[in-house]
């Protein structure tokens, strides 16, 4: 029978991305992971090396995956930007975890050079709209595209404090629409030219 090669990764993957959300890259071990995908540990290690290595791969691919699915254009309507990065965190929570984790680890982030190149491309889509009198120019680019992911991901990353804050469940489907439209109006409102 062969070795279904690429169903293994996978499972691995995903068993690592759940564990290091959970518990982090210092609180995450590799006997876990293994345990969770169902797969012997000596083969986790034959595939991804060690456990800094595995983290890399976990977080280089979540943000790949992020990057795939909202693009950031200069003639895109800003609001739909942020409400897509607000989709994508819905649907990846992981994600957000993963990236607090990144932070409270003190290294250097995962891939630093790739992902500052990735912003720089959106900070220049801004620039340009900014430019072209369809955002406001007053706003420095950068602060810009951090407020826009924070007021689209934060809602997914202390799901805790947005149920206490609004009294509504983040399960609540009427509220998630709710907190989507609010997210899309405010970057709208927010960059509007003066």
């Amino acid at each position: 029978m062969a070795w279904d090669t690429e169903g293994t990764r996978r499972r691995l993957k995903e068993a690592a991305t759940a564990e290091f959300a959970e518990h982090g890259l210092a609180g995450t071990t590799m006997t876990r992971i293994a345990a969770r995908a169902g797969i012997n540990k000596e083969r986790l290690y034959s595939y991804y090396g060690d456990k800094t290595a595995l983290w890399e791969v976990v977080l280089a691919d979540e943000l790949d995956l992020l990057a795939a699915a909202v693009t950031l254009d200069p003639g895109d309507d800003i609001g739909e930007f942020v409400g897509l990065t607000y989709d994508f965190h819905a649907e990846h929570p992981a994600l957000a975890r993963l990236l607090q984790w990144e932070g409270l680890s003190r290294q250097p982030p995962v891939r630093a050079a790739e992902r500052a190149e990735h912003y720089r491309e959106k900070i220049a889509a801004i620039t340009r709209a900014q430019e072209e009198g369809r955002l406001d120019p007053s706003l420095a680019p950068g602060h810009l595209l951090f407020t826009f992911i924070a007021l689209a991901a934060w809602w997914h990353t202390v799901p805790q404090l947005a149920e206490l804050v609004t009294g509504a469940s983040s399960d609540d489907e009427a509220e998630s629409r709710r907190r989507r439209a609010f997210v899309v109006d405010a970057a709208r409102r927010l960059a509007a030219p003066r």
